[in-house]
């Protein structure tokens, strides 16, 4: 059996480093470098820029698909016209994820169709962009998550793995059922992550109507407390985008309809 070649053999030692980008590009590098003129240092930055590209792409792409953000709601698609302009003004900060490193909220109120879904996924997405590993979840699903963790004995296997998520995406807060133990699981998860990571909130709910969802006074004194401290609140305010998206169709759909008359 004949000696691997010596192209055979770098071939194997950088599968074995796990390096596929420079394993993929090292000949071509290499030869660009030749006629180019480049130093030895210049022809390995480049080899590790890509290295470090393609992992960073591939770790983008990881956490996308775990994130479980709607593909659709992004910045690009966010019709930042028809936000309120504080909103708008507070867009692009939150965006750039300082409040992720300070373990901060943010709050979004607005009753339904003012676009609150979408902006925090938006975001989301942006967060995602830049490394952060973000759930997107509505608030209904994750209490019912949680409550068979309870059930099953592992609340706190189940906040751990939440744990591993920078931020946590909680759509709908005012859609929860409401009885005692959706609360009680609820208040642990907002009081773990307290000061250590964010939560991004929606509710249709303002504070003066909590005790919807927390119905002891004091529980909800202190889940507002948790969340409101270290927080961004962003108000929605103007009319549905739903109701308008519908009027739209409406006026365009009596326009065909006299146009084929």
């Amino acid at each position: 059996m004949s000696e691997p070649t010596q192209r055979e053999t770098m071939a194997m030692m950088l599968r074995a480093l796990k390096v596929p980008a420079i394993a993929g590009h090292y000949e071509e590098v290499g030869s660009k470098a030749a006629r180019d003129g480049w130093s030895f240092e210049q022809y390995l930055r480049h080899l590790v820029e890509l290295e470090h590209g393609q992992r960073k792409s591939r770790r983008i792409e990881r956490l996308l698909k775990s994130s479980g953000l709607p593909t659709e709601k992004t910045l690009v698609a966010l019709q930042q016209d028809k936000l309120p302009l504080k909103a708008r003004r507070q867009l692009p900060t939150l965006c750039e994820g300082g409040f992720v490193e300070r373990a901060e909220n943010v709050l979004v109120f607005g009753l339904p169709g003012r676009g609150k879904t979408h902006l925090v996924c938006a975001v989301g997405h942006e967060l995602v962009r830049r490394g952060y590993a973000v759930l997107f979840v509505p608030a209904v699903l994750l209490v019912q998550r949680l409550l068979i963790a309870k059930k099953e004995l592992g609340l706190e296997a189940e906040l751990r793995r939440l744990d591993g998520y920078d931020a946590v995406i909680l759509d709908d807060l005012g859609y929860i059922q409401q009885d005692r133990e959706e609360m009680e699981v609820l208040f642990t998860f907002l009081a773990e992550r307290y000061e250590r990571r964010s939560v991004l909130l929606t509710s249709n709910l303002v504070f003066s109507q909590w005790d919807r969802i927390f119905k002891d006074p004091m529980t909800t004194a202190a889940a507002i407390d948790r969340v409101v401290h270290h927080a961004t609140i962003i108000e929605l305010t103007g009319p549905s985008y739903r109701d308008e998206a519908a009027k739209e169709r409406g006026t365009t759909e009596k326009k065909a309809k006299e146009k084929d008359a």
